[in-house]
């Protein structure tokens, strides 16, 4: 009887994350050997592009790179608050002793047993309480930046912080904000879950349509041949989405 209740579960729940896993798995691998194909390879080499230049004329661009970065910090403050205010939300939930899942129980597909109740939350909790942790060490990384991007050349020119050395810096900033992001957005699939599995399934791909768009760079075969004028070129290469 368990089983009759559960099978949902075990079977689209996992099937919807691996689908997403799947994804991602191929995004690294495409940013690893085609970055240019994709958002995220597209702007790293643009903001290696910045920070040198950035450095290479401070004095005029110093207050432009302040701004710049606290741009990027507010908004991973404001994510790192949002997932730790959701945290606690979740552990305030788990914690009572009110029982949430009757008024659900006859509308809902799937098992809602207080073991399954317990997991569904719990299994939140987590993915909100990693994203804070990302979002925090993207705040790190981006404060040192703010203040090695303006550091001046060094007297004795030992060439410790270079440009190549704060753009490292700050794509590992960005890195950990885009995973922060990405567990943010998995957790959307989780909370569809307390309704039943059968939206979870559905979610998961629909996401993976939706971030499909939004990460990968489409180049016609134009402009992959070399062939065309200047201004063919410009227009053939776009991106979906930004």
């Amino acid at each position: 009887m368990e089983w009759k209740k559960s099978y949902l579960d075990v079977i689209l729940v996992p099937l919807g994350f691996m689908i997403c896993m799947g994804y991602h798995v191929w995004l690294w691998h495409k940013v690893r050997t085609q970055p240019l194909s994709t958002i995220f390879g597209t702007n790293a080499r643009a903001r290696r592009f910045w920070v040198a230049a950035i450095m290479k004329d401070n004095d005029k661009k110093n207050i432009l790179a302040v701004q710049t970065l606290r741009n990027s910090i507010m908004g991973s403050t404001l994510m790192a608050t949002t997932s730790i205010l959701l945290c606690s939300g979740l552990a305030a939930v788990l914690s009572s002793t009110y029982s949430i899942k009757k008024p659900l129980n006859d509308t809902i597909y799937g098992a809602h047993g207080e073991f399954m109740v317990s997991l569904k939350y719990t299994t939140l909790l987590l993915l909100f309480l990693f994203s804070f942790i990302c979002h925090s060490l993207c705040i790190r990384f981006t404060n040192q930046v703010n203040f090695l991007i303006n550091c001046p050349d060094d007297e004795d020119n030992s060439g410790i912080v270079t440009p190549a050395y704060v753009a490292e810096l700050l794509e590992r900033g960005l890195a950990l904000n885009a995973v922060g992001n990405r567990l943010f957005y998995a957790a959307l699939p989780l909370m569809l879950w307390i309704f039943g599995p059968l939206l979870v399934f559905l979610c998961s791909v629909t996401m993976v349509l939706v971030l499909y768009n939004l990460d990968v760079v489409l180049t016609t075969e134009k402009v992959k041949s070399g062939g065309g004028s200047d201004d063919d070129q410009i227009s053939g290469h776009r991106c979906v989405s930004v």
